[in-house]
């Protein structure tokens, strides 16, 4: 690894992170049902059917792994909790839920690890999936009083809390192009959605403001770089359409309670009635701003075509296992836009940034190279951004562990620590032992 901890700045986060539906196995623990249950177990949905009832079973085997995480010589664990496990029909408590996550909360603490906490990482309750979900507006309060619940056993011992990560995969991933669950194309439950799950990051942040969490609170953006296929005025609009989708509608609603003309063109038909007035819930002001980055998509006009009128084309760039193109200019671009135009000086984690690559195991050790040379890019990336002025304060590895990888279940592989599905051992990777030796303080 070219870098090491002390090129940072004191006080720099280094951290990994999970999602609970991932790692932890949703068929213990009193867990109620969640949509990712029933679109995984629909033929055509996810790779071999697979779902996450057992996944890593970190339900039961959280000690030995945030010992990886402290043995690693990370500061700190970003995980998330199963909204599903803690209220298994999307409102009444369970507290075995609760109390499963005050012992990893505390086993983090035990072992000077920093919990970072996010409140929703896609594990919706089937029960309010029934209802119609983040297409339903009911679905937003709903979560505000599930943040409350969480916040209020977890808030006093967490180095931050998140509400929601990643909203364009909540919404436009999985209702408009209907890759993840709900699995929808439909454009008027997108736009819904699109609104719905901002309102329900303002009412959380409302509800625990009001509730006196004294953790910093903010939200986890996915941002992905968006290139015009040619010099064409054409397709630098289709771009466009798809920066406002992807990478402005999220962080303009909130910073500057609009959202952006290109993406309304669109949406606005669809969206709710009314919808102006939550603005001003939506803009609830941010502790902190979590960043997700992993690749740029290349766009071309495609006239003739329904909104948003535009097509993907493959890039030139050396590709992850998930044939995402390795950018790490992205990220630098990212990081510079987000201080410059909306953010300012807020403090700004990256809190997810990864390759899923095709490891092998030889011998019992996974020798992961491609991985070793992503961190090192991306880390690069992250420094020019401080150099820049970008008020950095800490970055997560994703993910700590082989998982479940959504769409394509077990198949593509993000860990630094690999994962035997048949026998459930760990396995620490090549980019594991690196980041160890990189992040060690030498005293």
């Amino acid at each position: 690894m070219k870098f090491s901890r002390f090129d940072f700045p004191e006080g720099f986060v280094f951290g990994a992170a999970t999602a609970a539906y991932q790692i932890e196995g949703s068929s213990f623990g009193g867990c109620g049902p969640c949509h990712w249950d029933t679109f995984s177990a629909t033929p055509g949905n996810v790779v071999k059917a697979e779902g996450g009832g057992i996944a890593c079973d970190h339900y039961h085997r959280w000690p030995e792994d945030l010992d990886l995480l402290r043995a690693g010589n990370f500061d700190a664990y970003r995980f998330s909790t199963n909204w599903a496990r803690v209220m298994p029909d999307g409102v009444n408590v369970n507290p075995e839920g609760l109390d499963f996550y005050d012992r990893l909360v505390d086993g983090m603490l035990e072992r000077g690890l920093k919990p970072s906490h996010t409140l929703y990482h896609w594990d919706l309750p089937s029960a309010l999936a029934d209802r119609g979900g983040w297409a339903n507006r009911d679905t937003a309060q709903h979560f505000a009083d599930y943040a409350g619940v969480v916040a209020g056993r977890l808030g006093d011992r967490v180095m931050n809390i998140s509400t929601i990560n990643e909203p364009w995969c909540v919404a436009w991933l999985s209702h408009f192009l209907g890759a993840h669950a709900p699995g929808l194309r439909d454009i008027r439950a997108a736009a819904r959605a699109m609104h719905h799950i901002l309102l329900a990051h303002g009412l959380g942040m409302q509800r625990m403001r009001a509730d006196g969490v004294s953790a910093p609170l903010g939200i986890v953006l996915n941002f992905d770089h968006a290139a015009p296929a040619s010099a064409s005025a054409e397709d630098g609009a289709a771009a466009a359409v798809q920066d406002a989708i992807f990478n402005r509608w999220f962080i303009e609603a909130i910073t500057r309670q609009s959202y952006p003309a290109e993406a309304l063109e669109g949406l606005e038909p669809y969206l709710p009635q009314g919808w102006q007035a939550d603005m001003a819930v939506i803009g609830q002001k941010l502790d902190w701003l979590g960043v997700n980055y992993y690749t740029r998509h290349i766009h071309q006009a495609a006239p003739g075509t329904p909104w948003p009128a535009t097509r993907e084309v493959a890039g030139p760039l050396d590709k992850t296992q998930m044939g995402w193109e390795i950018y790490p200019d992205g990220l630098h671009g990212f990081l510079t836009r987000l201080a410059r135009d909306y953010v300012g000086d807020l403090p700004v984690f990256v809190t997810e940034n990864g390759m899923a690559n095709a490891d092998t195991v030889d011998g019992g050790a996974i020798t992961d190279e491609a991985r070793i040379r992503f961190i090192e890019a991306h880390l690069g990336a992250m420094k020019q951004a401080i150099a820049d002025g970008v008020n950095l304060k800490g970055f997560f590895y994703w993910s700590l562990l082989d998982n479940y990888e959504w769409a394509e279940g077990y198949a593509k592989t993000f860990g630094i620590v690999h994962v035997d599905y048949q026998t459930l051992q760990r396995v620490p990777k090549a980019s594991y032992l690196a980041l160890k030796r990189a992040l060690a303080r030498n005293d």
